[in-house]
């Protein structure tokens, strides 16, 4: 229970953080300064913001559902906050290590539609409602090719446990892994290359099997429009339903809506660094006697693995956030239908023939 309010403090640290360079980087990208008055540079604007929010008024519509209307935000930022409890910081790091911990990360992810839909309904608006029926159906298409990209990975490393994915792509692969299969943990030693030995981002499941290169692409297409991010941001298109799903939502409970949408931004970073780009592991590998994987990676059960392990992490998190954010603001938003035919018929198929072709590659491991 200790842990609640500290990752709690985290996500809310990491939010107002994430906001300012968000404001920064939108800036840069349109030639504008950004945030400029509030403390140095505006570093302190989205202080003031957030400060604005908690103390403006909490308005519940007269005619709205109450019920649902106030129990939504809730629903929607206990969702995604519930799925850091399984991330794997660093070894021996986590909260909560399950040997189904991918399962339960996409499973309980999947209940912020629910908070998504009493939103919109409770809001008795008719734009927060087509925001909230857009973003459902938005959210539950994109959620098949996440999953069967996630799965992808799953049939490579023959686990669920997002600690025993991170394993593999480690140095310690062999002394750590309860994988026996030898062949399989030699990874590509038949071009002559011990990754056992070398680590670094050798190690890595992108390169370990090459189809995940390509997996790694669906996964984050398809967590942009989980998260609402442009191009994939319909749902809260102002141009046409004034905010969305959020629209009557004003002061603190706006303020957990907007949380929550960072939150999840972070947590499918993590979970994309985790199952893709060699979770806490250093991308430096071993050169003859310069050995940089072990210098820069620690070992496990130790104060410098956590402390290596947590850097490169987060590292790898913030850097695909910094490239969520550019994405932002560098293209155009889909339409309804481009959105849906990318979906069901560009991702899923080669989602599919990406499952179907690491099936092969693991037959052939073995």
């Amino acid at each position: 229970m200790i842990l609640i309010p500290v990752f709690l403090s985290i996500i809310l640290v990491y939010t107002v953080f994430a906001v300012y360079a968000e404001r920064k980087i939108s800036g840069f990208i349109q030639d504008r300064y950004g945030p400029m008055e509030v403390g140095p540079y505006g570093i302190l604007q989205t202080i003031a913001d957030l400060i604005k929010l908690l103390i403006k008024e909490d308005i519940v519509p007269q005619s709205a559902d109450r019920k649902l209307f106030i129990a939504a935000p809730a629903i929607i930022f206990s969702a995604i906050f519930a799925g850091y409890a399984v991330l794997p910081f660093a070894p021996g790091l986590e909260a909560s290590r399950v040997s189904v911990g991918v399962f339960y990360l996409l499973a309980i992810i999947s209940l912020d539609v629910i908070g998504l839909l009493m939103a919109g309904w409770g809001s008795n608006n008719k734009f927060s409602l087509y925001g909230a029926i857009r973003a459902v159906a938005q959210m539950i298409s994109y959620e098949v090719p996440l999953s069967l990209s996630v799965l992808a990975v799953v049939m490579t490393c023959q686990s669920l446990d997002l600690q025993e994915i991170s394993y593999q792509q480690s140095l310690w692969i062999g002394d750590y892994s309860k994988i026996s299969d030898s062949n399989y943990l030699l990874g590509i030693e038949s071009l002559g290359i011990n990754i056992t030995e070398v680590g670094g981002f050798l190690t890595w499941n992108i390169f370990r099997n090459p189809v995940l290169m390509l997996s790694f692409v669906v996964f984050f297409v398809a967590s942009l429009a989980e998260c609402n991010r442009a191009p994939f941001d319909i749902p809260e298109a102002e141009s046409e339903l004034v905010a969305g799903f959020h629209t009557e939502y004003t002061g603190f409970r706006f303020a957990i809506l907007f949380l929550g949408e960072y939150a999840i931004m972070l947590l499918v970073s993590f979970l994309a660094s985790i199952l893709f780009l060699g979770s806490w592991n250093s991308p430096f590998p071993n050169m003859g006697f310069l050995r940089l994987a072990d210098w820069t990676n620690g070992y496990p059960g130790t104060f410098s693995g956590i402390a290596w392990g947590t850097f490169w992490l987060i590292s790898k998190a913030f850097s695909l956030i910094g490239l969520q954010m550019v994405i932002r603001w560098t293209y155009p938003r889909l339409r309804v239908d481009q959105l849906m035919f990318l979906c069901w018929k560009v991702l899923t198929p080669l989602a599919l023939i990406i499952i179907l072709i690491s099936g092969f590659w693991r037959l052939m491991m073995n």
